[in-house]
């Protein structure tokens, strides 16, 4: 074997290629710029590939193009080496090379037919778009759904919140209810058997008369409690009549004007032509009081109530509500405490200062009437009351 290599690196008695081309510059120097440019051509793209590969290496079948980069490699060095063996008669050398890029160029053909069908089967630019573009779609529709179940998750979530707090109220309601009635009769009882005792008692008697006085204005406040108890329950007895709303406005803000004080303005919206309601018109002005004395409350160092009516188009073909709004721009309540607003005996008050019965009497009057309540509220902001009634013509 050395022996044979020995015979293929010696070349006694062989002349140069250029000796064939007769040393013609013509040819030697077309040769020679022809494999140079080849040559250089092909020592390029090896390092391009190179380059290419290493950046990403994501590439599939990737060792397939390195051994496609040493063959193209291999096939500039046999041109290079045919400039060489213009001059230098190194024919064994160049037999050499000539040899390890048909080495190179059979494995590199046998690895890349058996991979064709494979890399044919790849997808194409177009299909690869094609299928970004069904993804995406797929993707905006995923989000889509997803924003869609957040909605409905959060709604059924706020459906269940209000349903929760309906049934406590209307829990309490009951319970309140049984006891203010319970108690109500009992009062009856007791104010009748106070006000004989006042008649039959000695009228020089001034301490027992004054007593009995005592007694009685007492159990006429308990009284008023158990009314206003019975208010929020739904268990008082109203008397609706077709009313004008803005006329019981003003009728409540004439009432309310000597207990605002003078930091406080009342201010007055209402809309002309407004619709009829179908309420009890005393019990709708003592409502309004109270939301006016609340909003009073919540303003110690003075602000803005805001009375405001208006029509609201619900559901086409029957009558519009008609709404009442009272705001102010007082101390406002946080999520917690409004969520409770409405709960009889539930006040942010200091002791003394109030019942908590205002607005849960206006909460069973509303609902006693048919209507609704929503209330609006930020700390620092302010809060508004609006009362929804069903509009009705007048007679």
């Amino acid at each position: 074997m050395f022996g044979w290599f020995q015979r293929l690196l010696d070349a006694p008695g062989m002349a140069p290629h250029g000796y064939c081309l007769l040393w013609q510059p013509e040819l030697v120097w077309t040769h020679v710029i022809s494999d140079a440019l080849i040559g250089t051509a092909y020592f390029s793209i090896p390092v391009a590939i190179a380059y290419f590969l290493i950046k990403r290496r994501d590439v599939q079948f990737g060792w397939v193009v390195w051994m496609f980069a040493i063959f193209i490699m291999a096939c500039g060095a046999t041109h290079f080496m045919s400039i060489w063996t213009l001059w230098r008669a190194d024919y064994g050398i160049e037999a050499i090379i000539k040899a390890c890029t048909a080495l190179a160029s059979v494995s590199t053909a046998v690895a890349l037919w058996p991979l064709l069908p494979k890399a044919i089967a790849l997808p194409s630019q177009a299909q690869l778009q094609s299928m970004n573009e069904d993804l995406r779609l797929r993707i905006d529709e995923r989000d889509m759904a997803l924003a869609a179940l957040e909605k409905e998750k959060t709604e059924r979530l706020a459906t269940e919140d209000m349903l929760r707090q309906s049934q406590k109220m209307e829990a309490i309601g009951q319970l309140t209810g049984g006891i203010a009635h319970d108690f109500n009769n009992l009062l009856s009882i007791i104010i009748a058997g106070i006000e004989r005792a006042d008649r039959i008692s000695s009228v020089s008697d001034e301490r027992a008369s004054r007593s009995l006085k005592a007694a009685i204005d007492a159990a006429e406040q308990a009284s008023t409690l158990t009314h206003q108890l019975l208010a929020y329950s739904r268990r008082q007895t109203l008397q609706p009549v077709i009313q004008d709303l803005n006329s019981l406005v003003n009728s409540a803000a004439e009432l309310s004007e000597r207990t605002l004080g003078s930091n406080i303005a009342l201010e007055l919206d209402p809309t002309p032509q407004l619709p009829h309601v179908n309420v009890d018109g005393p019990q709708t002005v003592n409502a309004i009081l109270n939301l006016i004395v609340n909003s009073r409350d919540a303003m110690p160092a003075g602000g803005k109530i805001k009375i405001k009516t208006y029509t609201r188009e619900d559901i086409e073909g029957e009558e519009p509500r008609v709404v009442l709004e009272v705001s102010d721009d007082g101390l406002g309540m946080s999520r917690e405490t409004a969520s409770r607003a409405f709960e009889p005996y539930f006040t942010t008050k200091p002791l003394g200062k109030g019942t908590g019965l205002g607005l849960s009497q206006v909460y069973g009057f509303v609902t006693q009437s048919l209507g609704q309540i929503e209330l609006e509220s930020a700390e620092s902001v302010g809060t508004m009351v609006r009362i929804i009634l069903r509009g009705c013509k007048a007679k």
